[in-house]
C-alpha cells in the first residue's frame, strides 16, 4: 500500500533495534527487569538526563503517563493540561479511572500551555472543596506539533513550584523536539524543571515499549508498585530495555528524528505551493496541518492514509516518520496538487 501519513505509529520497527531484539534473544536472563538490558538502560538515562535520573520501563505511552502522575498526586490530587493533551483525550479517560485524578483542560490554541493559562486555571489551593492542583502537563512536541523552549518549560516549572506543584512532561515525541531544538534532552527537561518524564519509542523506531523516566525523585512515590498494580510491569523487560537501549546509547534516536522532520517541512513546503491549499499551524517537528477542501481529502484518502483532525473546519493531519522518503512525500504532494486542480 501507499506509504502512510496519518501516524508515525505506523512506520515499521527499525532495523537496529529489530537487531538488537535479537541480540537480546540469547541466553537466559533474570526477569522483572533485573537483566542486563534494563541495567544498562538506565546507564544510558542517566548519561542523558542527569545523575538522578531513575528509568522505569513500560508497555506503552498511556501507561507512562497514567504510572508517572499517579506516582506525582494524592487521591484528592488535580493535574492541569491543554485541552488538546493526549492523557485528555486520547486514553479513553485512563488519568480518571486509573489514577482517580481529575483533569483541569486548559484551551490553547496553538497546544502550549503558558505561565498565564497556568495561573489562571491552577485554584482552590487548601480548599476542601476543590480538587488540589498538583501536577502541571504539557507535551514535548505537542499535539498539535509545536514546541516549547527550554526558556518557556523553565518558567512553567518555576510558577509550579511557587504553587507547591509539579511538572510532568508527555515526551511520546521528544526525540523530534530535542532534533528541532537541537538541543541534548536536559537541557529542556532536567535543566528546566522537569520532575517526571514519559519517554516515547514506539513513533520513531521501536516495537513496543515506553519508559517513566523520573528527573526528580523526591517528586514521586510507589513508581514501581504502582506500575505492578497497572499491569505494565514486564516480567521479560529485556525485551523492552534492549530497544531503547539501542535506540538511545548511540545517535539513531536522533537521526530518526531528524529525518522525520525534515520530510515533514519538504511535505509542508510542497503543499503551500499548491493553490488552494493552507497550511494552518507551523510546522516545527514532524506534524503538518493544513485545511483541504472536503472532496478532495476524501479523494485523497483513498490513496494515502491520514487524518481527519476538525472535521468542521476540514484541518488534516499529516505525520511523517523515519522512513517516510523524499519519494513519498513527492508522490503525495502531486497527488495533492492533481486533486485540487480537479475541483478547481
Amino acid at each position: 500500500m501507499t506509504r502512510a501519513f496519518a501516524s508515525d505509529n505506523n512506520a515499521p520497527v527499525h532495523p537496529d533495534v529489530m537487531a538488537a531484539l535479537a541480540a537480546a534473544n540469547e541466553g537466559h536472563q533474570p526477569a522483572y527487569g533485573a537483566d542486563v538490558h534494563t541495567a544498562r538502560l538506565g546507564e544510558v538515562i542517566k548519561g542523558l538526563f542527569g545523575d538522578h535520573a531513575e528509568v522505569y520501563p513500560v508497555f506503552n505511552g498511556s501507561g507512562a503517563n497514567v504510572i508517572g502522575l499517579q506516582a506525582m498526586c494524592d487521591r484528592w490530587s488535580s493535574v492541569v493540561c491543554p485541552e488538546s493533551a493526549h492523557i485528555n483525550l486520547d486514553e479513553c479517560g485512563a488519568p480518571e479511572k486509573v489514577a482517580g485524578l481529575k483533569l483541569i483542560p486548559v484551551n490553547t490554541p496553538d497546544g502550549k500551555l503558558t505561565p498565564e493559562l497556568l495561573d489562571r486555571h491552577a485554584q482552590g489551593f487548601g480548599d476542601e472543596h476543590h480538587a488540589q492542583p498538583r501536577v502541571v502537563s504539557i507535551t514535548q512536541s505537542t499535539e498539535l506539533g509545536t514546541l516549547y523552549t527550554p526558556a518557556e518549560i523553565t518558567a512553567i516549572g518555576a510558577l509550579a513550584r511557587e504553587r507547591g506543584m509539579l511538572l510532568h512532561v508527555d515526551g511520546a515525541r521528544l526525540a523530534n523536539a530535542a532534533a528541532a531544538l537541537d538541543l541534548p534532552p536536559r537541557a529542556f527537561t532536567t535543566d528546566a524543571g522537569v520532575d517526571v518524564l514519559s519517554f516515547g519509542g514506539t513513533k520513531n523506531g521501536l516495537m513496543l515499549g515506553e519508559a517513566i523516566v523520573v528527573l526528580n525523585p523526591d517528586a514521586v512515590r510507589g513508581v514501581r508498585y504502582l506500575r505492578k498494580a497497572a499491569l505494565q510491569l514486564a516480567s521479560k523487560m529485556r525485551y523492552v530495555s534492549a530497544q531503547l537501549v539501542a535506540l538511545l546509547e548511540g545517535d539513531l534516536w536522533l537521526r530518526n528524528a531528524r529525518h522525520a522532520n525534515a520530510m515533514a517541512t519538504r511535505l509542508a513546503t510542497a503543499a503551500a505551493r499548491v493553490p488552494g491549499v493552507e497550511i494552518v499551524r507551523p510546522v516545527q517537528a514532524n506534524a503538518v496541518f493544513a485545511v483541504l477542501p472536503r472532496e478532495v481529502t476524501e479523494r485523497l484518502r483513498k490513496q494515502f492514509r491520514f487524518h481527519v483532525w476538525d472535521e468542521r473546519t476540514g484541518e488534516v493531519r499529516w505525520m511523517c516518520s523515519f522512513d517516510t522518503t523524499a519519494t513519498d512525500v513527492d508522490d503525495f504532494a502531486t497527488a495533492i496538487a492533481q486533486e485540487m486542480a480537479a475541483s478547481a
